[in-house]
């Protein structure tokens, strides 16, 4: 089979971009299978950052179709401002990009339902405000509007205009809110858009399985991480779809049979965004030298990323449940200045040990980390090629990973640049 999958092993924000933009390069199509505008991926060469929302990472290698899923949400308008920015550096994008017709489409009264949400919440989930939610809820509530509604013009403005009063007169009641907007210039500006995107629009299905049957490569990529999947991470405060394994089937299409190989991706150390527990959180001095060090401020939203050592009970668990075969350790180098660093190897809860993953939230916020000390290497590993020319320490740190989660380390990325990545085998 043809499908290499690409998943994030923590709470998202693990550098999948680079992962895949540097993969991409030996692929035919990168494949997007859920979640919204709330994700963002960061790639860094020539000296260029680019943050993607909704296009695939695999955009910037010139030769790569891309692919947004069935199981994403999309806004039109971020896809179009994502379009505009890779334009500004001459890459095209029209003939390159298809977006399935399954595909749902965030509305402007999801942001209104989820900004809200989170203000009316006692204890918030601490979301993007991006309508991701809320989308989905309709699309389960099978009364979302799809991509490939959007040639339907007439009934098309009908139906918007029909929900858009209903959400927003649920909206006063029920949260107690008054958005001042006019409704009727806010669907004119959104139909705009679905005009602008429309040729993008394609039984993507159909186009994935032809290319799976007629040999191509395809790399399947997912955003946000394993620990924020709405089945299998801390829930409520998880994301609304699933990042795992078993979304890339059901958001693009795809039988399992197709994929062979799996990809985890993982920070050097952990961070999370928004609300919930974070068992290795440090609230401290060190936490903020990784935050500052890995510059930890959310792509989407700006907000500081909350940050702590590795939880390898954590990533153990990852490793598990999506069947990793391989992993991929980004931002070693946030790490090159410290004279210590630990890795979480069991958790203690009512003075018990375990190191099993307790996806449960209020059990995990009450989970005390125990942790195995490393010595720094305190040196810059920037250039580095070859994983035998690392320092002795940071090679003993990255074997400690390897044998607790059960999983070979491939790629070792020791900066944010594309070509600072160090392949194994």
């Amino acid at each position: 089979m043809s499908v290499t999958l690409v998943i994030g092993a923590q709470w998202g924000d693990e550098g999948k971009g680079k992962i895949v933009d540097i993969l991409s390069e030996n692929f035919d199509i990168v494949a997007r299978y859920q979640g919204g505008a709330n994700a963002g991926h960061t790639v860094v060469f020539n000296g260029n950052k680019f943050i993607l929302h909704l296009i695939p990472s695999g955009i910037l290698q010139p030769k790569t179709t891309c692919i947004i899923g069935n199981g994403v949400v999309v806004d039109p308008f971020a896809l179009i401002d994502e379009v505009e920015l890779l334009r500004s550096f001459n890459i095209e994008v029209d003939g390159r990009l298809f977006i399935s017709d399954k595909a749902h489409l965030i509305l402007p009264y999801h942001k209104l339902l989820d900004k809200a949400s989170e203000e009316c919440s006692e204890k918030s989930i601490g979301t993007t405000g991006r309508g991701i939610g809320p989308a989905y809820v309709d699309k389960f509530s099978r009364c979302g509007i799809r991509l490939g509604d959007i040639f339907e013009t007439d009934e098309l403005r009908a139906k918007i205009e029909q929900s858009f009063t209903q959400k927003i007169e649920m909206i006063s009641k029920l949260y107690k809110r008054d958005f001042d907007i006019d409704i009727q210039k806010s669907i004119s500006e959104f139909m705009q858009s679905l005009r602008t995107i429309q040729h993008y629009v394609d039984d993507t299905t159909f186009l994935l399985n032809e290319s799976i049957s007629n040999g191509k490569k395809i790399l399947a990529e997912g955003a946000q991480g394993t620990l924020l999947d709405v089945d299998h991470g801390t829930y409520p405060f998880v994301t609304s779809s699933n990042p795992t394994a078993g979304g890339a089937c059901t958001g693009l299409g795809i039988p399992p049979t197709s994929i062979d190989t799996i990809i985890g991706v993982c920070k050097a150390y952990s961070t999370r965004v928004g609300n919930g527990p974070f068992p290795t959180e440090l609230n401290d001095d060190t936490g903020k030298k990784i935050r500052e060090n890995g510059y930890e401020f959310g792509s989407t939203t700006g907000r500081p990323r909350r940050c702590g050592w590795i939880d390898l009970v954590a990533l153990k668990y990852s490793v598990m449940i999506n069947g990793i075969q391989s992993l991929a350790i980004t931002k070693i180098d946030v790490l090159n200045d410290f004279d210590e660093i630990k890795a979480c190897v069991e958790y203690e809860i009512n003075t018990e040990r375990t190191n099993k993953f307790i996806s449960k939230a209020s059990t995990l916020e009450k989970v005390i980390p125990v942790y195995k000390t490393f010595k720094g290497w305190q040196k810059a590993l920037n250039g580095t090629t070859k994983f035998e020319d690392l320092p002795l320490e940071t090679i003993k740190y990255l074997r400690f990973i390897e044998e607790y989660v059960e999983c070979p380390i491939k790629i070792v990325s020791t900066s944010p640049e594309r070509n600072d990545t160090i392949f194994l085998d």
